[in-house]
């Protein structure tokens, strides 16, 4: 039995199955996304959708989805589902399953009367490509497969809607044919790996509803264009491959393209390798270009996702060339001190505080697991410097260095921390001033620099910063430290200090170079545990404060509002075990040993085979958000390193 799988009962009850999605990515940055059952309940679920450069660089819904009919006996199946207004579901497809499996890719069985037909999908790892296999495994009586493609060609933000611009025309290829809607889209090609006759009746599909979207508060009907449908006989025992890509493709070729693609796979036979085949997905690579995107669906590249996760997606499989390509990339578009924070290129925006702290980060991790000190100061010296400089000097957003040598940053209307989500177009956690985890970043920036810059000989650099690694420790104490709190502030704003337990004092205990002592760290660690550990990851906000919420739900001013208010978060993780086992040691392995294998039962929820962006704060701690997110997934694996660590 596959590691993953779902019965009968689970499938058929739409309660249970359109609550679980499949995600599959390619290097390309193209993805497949929708729920185990093939019904699409996100704007963001498609069979293909891809990067188009000669519109906006951004991802777009190609094909949406394929509906399949058996025919047999004249009597006709659609073994497709969609959902119309008044929560009507047409047609009903979902029934006909009984079976599904992730072991090596995805796979459905249906059963209609005597035919028993599996539907299997590989999603290419490098062309824009999804080829499915559609085997006959039972049939007593002659049997046609019809194939009726379900195209959108628009933005992933946006839907779609019947227009007279469409291009309905098609041209034929070799079993099968090519079809683009609009200008400035790449062309789609259809084929069929045997030959079949394909019938043209271009036509609307209205008011498809995304409950998804309902929920959340957008727009959530879309019309889809149908071009016509193929159909084919299928005989008991045969294979048939259906290509649906952005490339001409030979139909004798698929078979084996097909099962090329099987053997790239990780196998998903247990949740460490579950854990692996995710973190694959989040890396595109794209000429010189190699990045990491934060999440899936609707998530693109951000500066600071990529630099936290990169150690937990590269480094612990001892992929170095990865990590330093990634690393590279962020570099080349520097900004002054800063690193785009979201988009790239003209649409980029540089508007973080601790992004370029995190950098240090990442290198720290890579000079770690490499062993390439020297080289890293060699090659990334110069940028390290201005970003320091910079942070010590003043930049942009009031982010510059106080007399007792911390970072104080911020300017009215706009969030730089991490804890950066608006409402109403107001900063819900704006947290200016001097804030614990940059200023717990800052100081762990400054000493690998230092650390750096010695062994490689830099005597000038080190003469300059060695006396602010001295001072900041001492400032560190007296701005964040509550004597009689036992605890560490969140910010601090000139004669105003929050005392809000958040994680972000975590930082302090976790990162290589602490600005604070052994006892203090021990008593930050268990305040963390005491009032933010869950089973999902660390509370952002804890449920003793009166603005604490402890679900994730609702329109975007709700989800916004309660996003950094007390919603968990897996990635913080990642910093807990590795404070808690500095402290602790052996004897604490049992509790982070514990709370990473509590994760196993989620491979099977919300994006399947990986973890969730978010929980809520209140048990029973549903997933939300992004169903596959980088850091989470990242600081799992980094679980994985720390625990065998301290074992050994």
């Amino acid at each position: 039995m596959s590691y993953i799988n779902f019965d009968k009962n689970q499938l058929v009850n739409l309660e249970y199955s359109l609550n679980r999605e499949l995600i599959r990515s390619n290097r390309a940055g193209a993805y497949a996304n929708s729920t185990i059952i093939n019904c699409n309940t996100r704007k963001y679920h498609g069979m293909l959708i891809t990067p188009q450069p000669g519109i906006d660089h951004e991802n777009h819904v190609l094909v949406s989805s394929v509906d399949e009919t058996v025919i047999q006996m004249e009597a006709a199946f659609n073994l497709g589902i969609h959902k119309y207004p008044g929560n009507v579901y047409n047609p009903k497809g979902h029934k006909y399953i009984r079976d599904f499996v992730t072991e090596p890719i995805p796979k459905l069985t249906y059963r209609v009367g005597g035919v028993i037909l599996t539907k299997e999908m590989a999603f290419s790892t490098r062309e824009d490509r999804m080829i499915i296999k559609y085997t006959l495994v039972e049939a007593h009586s002659p049997t046609k497969l019809k194939i009726k493609p379900f195209l959108a060609f628009r933005n992933i933000h946006t839907l779609s809607k019947e227009n007279i611009l469409a291009d309905k025309k098609y041209e034929k290829v070799p079993q099968g044919i090519k079809v683009r809607m609009y200008q400035g889209y790449t062309d789609l090609f259809i084929q069929i790996s045997k030959p079949n006759e394909y019938t043209h009746v271009p036509d609307w599909y209205y008011n498809i509803e995304y409950q998804e979207e309902m929920d959340r508060g957008y727009e959530y009907q879309e019309d889809l264009y149908v071009p016509g449908f193929f159909e084919f006989d299928i005989a008991k025992g045969e294979s048939v491959y259906i290509s649906i890509g952005t490339q001409e493709i030979l139909p004798s070729s698929m078979k084996r393209v097909f099962n090329a693609e099987l053997e790239k796979r990780i196998p998903r036979n247990n949740f460490k390798n579950c854990l692996i085949n995710a973190a694959q997905q989040f890396i595109v690579k794209q000429g010189k270009k190699t990045e990491i995107l934060a999440g899936f669906p609707w998530f693109g590249r951000t500066g600071r996702t990529t630099f936290v996760s990169l150690p937990g997606l590269t480094l612990i499989h001892g992929d170095f060339i990865t990590c330093k390509s990634v690393i590279d990339t962020m570099v080349a578009e520097m900004h002054g001190p800063f690193f785009p924070n979201t988009g790239a290129g003209n649409s980029a925006t540089y508007n973080a505080a601790d992004t370029s702290l995190w950098f240090f980060w990442a290198l720290q991790q890579y000079a770690e697991f490499s062993g390439k000190q020297k080289e890293i100061w060699k090659e990334y010296g110069k940028k390290m410097k201005i970003i320091l400089d910079n942070y010590r000097d003043g930049t942009e957003f009031g982010i510059h260095m106080d007399t007792d040598g911390l970072i104080s940053a911020g300017v009215p209307g706009v969030a730089l921390t991490w804890m950066d989500a608006y409402a109403d177009g107001k900063p819900v956690t704006p947290r200016m001033g001097k804030c614990v985890e940059i200023n717990a970043l800052w100081y762990n920036a400054v000493c690998f620099s230092l650390e750096l810059a010695a062994l490689a000989g830099d005597d000038s650099f080190v003469k300059n910063w060695t006396p602010l690694s001295l001072q900041i420790p001492d400032s560190f104490l007296h701005t964040f430290w509550g004597p009689e709190k036992r605890y560490l502030a969140d910010y601090v704003n000139g004669e105003y200090k929050d005392w809000a337990v958040r994680p972000n004092m975590i930082f302090a205990a976790s990162l290589p170079y602490s600005p604070v002592s052994e006892e203090i760290r021990k008593d930050v660690l268990s305040r963390v545990r005491q009032e933010l550990l869950t089973p999902r990851g660390l509370r952002t906000l804890t449920p003793k404060s009166p603005v604490f919420k402890g679900t994730y739900f609702g329109d975007q001013r709700e989800r916004e509002s309660a996003y950094h208010q007390g919603t968990v978060r897996p990635w913080l993780l990642g910093h807990f075990a590795e404070g808690y086992l500095r402290i602790h040691g052996k004897s604490g392995l049992s509790i982070i040993k514990g709370i990473f294998q509590g994760f196993e039962s989620v491979m099977t929820e919300h994006g399947i085979g990986t973890i969730s962006e978010i929980y809520d704060g209140d048990p029973p701690h549903t997933a939300r958000g992004a169903i596959s997110y980088s850091t989470s997934v990242a600081e799992l694996l980094r679980l994985t390193y720390l625990i065998n660590k301290y074992e050994h």
